[in-house]
């Protein structure tokens, strides 16, 4: 019963890793700046991103100078552009990742003077999360029920393949620790060998000259 009871408290506690990843992120940036926001996303997973200027001024127009570029791109291997969007106040992308990395989306303040600072809110989704269950519902006519049985399913299946990715990127460490420590090794047993073989040297050097000099 603890045993059961331990496993699903560890399954509710990724589930809600899982569904806090759904908060949207809000920042402030001056003008002529760059800043980046990282992610780290499987490969073939589904990501979605929707970013927006936010008007402190309400009952306002948001000034014209209020304009970012977008860009997201991808860190492994060749930089691969996703999205660009230049000279915005909002937008949207999404796309299916084909490989594994970090994915990284740069927002570029246009320049301003005097400079001035854009708050800029920042919506970005991946894998379950990133799925418009709403839609889904309304396409299916499924019954309330069956959707939150649906959804439940994504993100077991989520937490499933998160597991293998994780216990594969273990299975990297431990292999490079394997490795390093063969090395290790290796190296220790040169470098005692090389020691013991100096100090022979210097011993029979010694009793060399000793006998030369007729000491011994």
């Amino acid at each position: 019963m603890m045993i059961w009871r331990s496993k699903t408290l560890f399954l509710l506690v990724i589930l809600g890793f899982f569904l806090t990843q759904i908060e949207s992120l809000r920042f402030e940036l001056e003008s002529g700046h760059t800043k980046c926001i990282a992610e780290e996303i499987k490969g073939h997973s589904m990501t979605v991103g929707k970013y927006h200027i936010v008007n402190t001024n309400e009952g306002y127009p948001l000034p014209d100078t209020h304009k970012v570029t977008v860009r997201v791109t991808s860190a492994q291997g060749n930089s691969h552009t996703h999205h660009y969007a230049e000279n915005v106040h909002e937008g949207h992308f999404s796309f299916e990742t084909a490989e594994g990395a970090d994915y990284h989306t740069c927002f570029t303040a246009a320049v301003h003077k005097p400079p001035v600072k854009l708050t800029i809110d920042f919506d970005w989704k991946s894998g379950v999360a990133a799925k418009d269950w709403t839609n889904v519902a309304k396409k299916a006519s499924v019954e309330a029920m069956e959707l939150e049985l649906k959804h439940m399913l994504e993100i077991v299946q989520g937490v499933h393949d998160e597991m293998f990715y994780l216990r594969e990127r273990e299975e990297e460490m431990q292999e490079l620790n394997r490795d390093t420590s063969y090395k290790l090794a290796w190296m220790t047993g040169l470098s005692i060998l090389i020691c013991l073989s100096v100090a022979g040297l210097q011993m029979w050097h010694l009793k060399t000259f000793f006998e030369k000099k007729k000491l011994i």
